[in-house]
């Protein structure tokens, strides 16, 4: 099937949202720049167009928030390169795109190094997608080291309380990822989570929760535990 214009699409997008979703993403922060559609139905425009770079490109200078989504759903991982990546980072204005973006990171070759960078950042958005890189890793990237996350863990230790907002629950996410790793690692995050104790976060309008990290952690060794 022939991948679509970015016009073309975008008019599709459009047509795809409902007042509904525009409701429920605001909520979440989009802004006001959407058409509101569902996951569903994006993942369903992802797949016909997967690895149209170009389209993607030109689906986030868009501007508006569907499109940008889409745009990390299908830009190829090989093809991007850091000033795209930094580029893109620039512009965002909200935790959903941040972690959509996030994701497609995860998928490139320089997924390590920007999460070194970014958990330095002293932006919001920046700095909670290093730290969900970082749970990436942990629970993806088998050639790291154990002490490669117990710096992390201190570092998680000494500044999740003083962190910004989504930085907070970025941070929580990696310590729970870094738990899940192996035996030893989960001890030595339970430990850390314990001294953490409860991770304050302003989820705003939504019904969104902060996962406890020791229950997390312990429910889901146990499950890992029962599965084998």
């Amino acid at each position: 099937m022939a991948v679509m214009a970015s016009t073309d699409l975008l008019r599709e997008l459009e047509s795809l949202g409902t007042e509904q979703n525009r409701k429920i993403y605001r909520r979440h922060g989009a802004g006001d720049n959407l058409y509101g559609v569902s996951f569903a139905n994006l993942k369903v425009l992802a797949k016909k167009n997967k690895g149209n770079h170009q389209l993607a490109l030109e689906l986030w200078d868009s501007g508006n928030a569907d499109a940008r989504i889409l745009a990390t759903m299908i830009a190829d991982p090989k093809l991007a390169d850091n000033a795209m990546i930094e580029r893109w980072a620039s512009d965002l204005t909200n935790y959903g795109l941040a972690d959509a973006l996030e994701g497609f990171v995860a998928r490139t070759p320089m997924a390590r190094e920007k999460a070194e960078a970014w958990i330095k950042s002293d932006e919001e958005w920046r700095g909670s997608m290093g730290w969900q890189l970082v749970g990436q890793l942990a629970m993806g990237d088998k050639d790291l080291p154990d002490d490669y996350f117990e710096r992390h863990l201190q570092t998680i230790e000494r500044g999740i309380h003083s962190a910004k907002n989504r930085v907070r629950y970025s941070m929580n996410g990696a310590m729970i990822a870094i738990g899940l790793r192996n035996d030893r690692l989960r001890e030595k995050a339970l430990v850390v989570a314990e001294k953490v104790g409860k991770v304050e976060v302003d989820h705003g309008e939504t019904g969104c929760k902060t996962p406890d990290a020791v229950t997390y952690i312990l429910k889901a060794s146990a499950r890992s535990q029962g599965k084998k």
